[in-house]
């Protein structure tokens, strides 16, 4: 188990080539770098190096039960680690580089440390489309291991500024790429068997997968399975997640006292901020500013944040998975 990570001090720096070959050098020695990707920002460290792995987790104060993505620079690089099932070959041709985690069996000659997909026999990967993720993850050559970078069940990262703020001395380093493109993690699917099966809603909706599927005579179930607290399959299955410092309330459609309301559509936002996802009801901008505003709202120390309704089809679903995470009892 490495030394204590606490009151290291942490480089915040933007993405060029002299970065990335410091953030590489850093990966090799055991360390750990946040980087972006098109979702949210990811905190690095070699999938296959159980010291690194535990490192990520005692950043993040993490439970060790809840197994973490590895990130790969390509489909081939994924397929060298878990069984490639049909289901899994046809999600990752049509949606990788993209925001969608396959859940696969690990091969026998598999290098990934069981404590990054936490002692069990499946794994779950990612080859993202961020340009610069992919460099980094091409210059260093092995699976990066990479939740987001945050304290464990707080707001997702997706600015450098939101990764200093919850993980800034604990960490080497930080690679500056701007605000992600996407703003909600991948959609994760388990492609172990004849049926896929969504385990978290994300960044491509369950109507896009169900229709590729479809065209190639497959299936995705309608329902995703029960979710075991003590041993998820996945990450993001915990029932208390993403959540701000302040309590969250949903489906708001009118601010209380001392309440920070997140608006959308014709629900204006309320409080001292004025926020709202999409004044034009737009569930894609919804889906980007999420994180966004809840850190925003949080900062302005809100006693209560209020979300307005924010329908339940497309990329709705997975946001309202994460504000129901959200608003959950805190159990971290």
């Amino acid at each position: 188990m490495p030394a204590s990570r606490d009151h290291v001090m942490t480089d915040c720096l933007a993405i060029t080539g002299e970065s990335v070959a410091r953030g590489v050098d850093i990966l090799a020695h055991g360390g750990l770098v946040a980087f972006p990707t098109e979702t949210v920002y990811g905190l690095g460290g070699d999938a296959c190096n159980a010291d690194a792995v535990a490192a990520i987790f005692a950043a993040k104060e993490r439970p060790a039960f809840n197994p973490l993505i590895s990130h790969v620079a390509s489909a081939e690089a994924a397929f060298e680690l878990g069984t490639a099932t049909p289901i899994a070959a046809c999600l990752a041709e049509t949606f990788w580089p993209g925001p969608m985690t396959l859940i696969l069996t690990r091969r026998p000659d598999c290098p990934i440390a069981l404590l990054t997909s936490a002692g069990l026999d499946k794994i779950a990967l990612r080859v993202p489309a961020h340009t610069e993720a992919r460099a980094l993850l091409e210059a260093f050559g092995r699976p990066v291991a990479a939740p987001s970078a945050n304290p464990s069940g707080r707001i997702s990262p997706t600015r450098a500024e939101h990764v200093l703020a919850g993980l800034g001395g604990r960490i080497e380093l930080v690679l500056d790429g701007g605000p992600c493109e996407s703003g909600l993690e991948s959609t994760v699917i388990d492609c172990t068997g004849d049926t896929a099966h969504i385990l978290r809603p994300g960044g491509i909706t369950r109507e896009a997968v169900a229709a590729t599927l479809a065209a190639r005579g497959m299936t995705l179930a309608t329902e995703s399975p029960p979710t075991d607290e003590d041993a998820p399959a996945s990450p993001g299955q915990l029932a208390s997640h993403y959540a701000p410092s302040a309590p969250v309330r949903l489906n708001v459609t009118a601010p209380e006292p001392g309440m920070e309301l997140i608006g959308f559509g014709e629900t204006g936002g309320a409080g001292e901020l004025g926020l709202n996802l999409s004044p034009e009801g737009d569930l894609q901008d919804a889906a980007a500013n999420l994180f966004q505003m809840m850190h925003a709202a949080d900062a302005a120390g809100a006693a209560v944040i209020g979300v307005a309704p924010v329908p339940d089809r497309g990329l709705g679903e997975a946001v309202n998975d994460r504000l129901r995470r959200a608003a959950a009892p805190r159990t971290l």
